[in-house]
């Protein structure tokens, strides 16, 4: 009898530790995330730096996430000199991500839902100026990296410039409100 409580101690502190929460740190250095904006007259990328991060597992699986990007670290990629420069600087600037007063924002997982082997639908808050909206995407865990692409609506954050949204018919000036994330994370 005393063998059978024993082992029977033996597997539920097994399972317990299974089931303990893993976070894995992400590598800033390694990881990259891919911006694009789009406007009626065409569109401009860059890069923007995560200055911090790590992701949740249980058993194997995904179970939440946070992160921090740098936002003075916002870059355009596909002009160069002057107009990268000015590009920038707009971008920076209170018409749209206020980095002076706003130096970061923030993404943190309320709900994480596995879809199948490495495949998640994620539910997270994103904070952005300051102002935090719920957002869903699709999430991909792959060994020790994972990647996402993520649909920004800026409006929602208070960013109005070139917005229809906010300023009725721009015509060939407009800014759409949605841009993309696309974000590449070694951990």
């Amino acid at each position: 009898m005393k063998q059978i409580i024993a082992f029977s101690l033996i597997l539920l502190f097994s399972f317990q530790l299974q089931a303990q929460t893993e976070t894995k740190k992400v590598k800033t250095d390694k990881s990259k995330i891919v911006w694009k904006g789009y406007k009626v007259l065409g569109s401009h990328e860059g890069t923007i730096k995560l200055e911090s991060g790590s992701l949740d597992f249980k058993t194997g699986k995904l179970t939440a996430a946070e992160f921090t990007v740098n936002m003075t670290t916002l870059k355009a990629t596909d002009v160069e000199g002057e107009t990268a420069q000015k590009l920038e600087g707009h971008l920076k600037s209170d018409d749209f991500f206020g980095v002076e007063k706003f130096k970061t924002s923030s993404l943190k997982t309320t709900k994480v839902v596995s879809k199948g082997k490495n495949s998640y639908t994620v539910t997270a808050d994103l904070t952005i100026k300051g102002k935090s909206n719920p957002i869903v995407f699709e999430a991909s865990v792959y060994g020790s990296k994972a990647n996402a692409t993520l649909k920004v609506d800026r409006s929602l954050y208070d960013i109005k410039y070139g917005s229809e949204s906010f300023f009725g018919s721009l015509g060939d000036k407009a800014i759409y409100d949605e841009f993309d994330l696309v974000v590449d994370l070694e951990f």
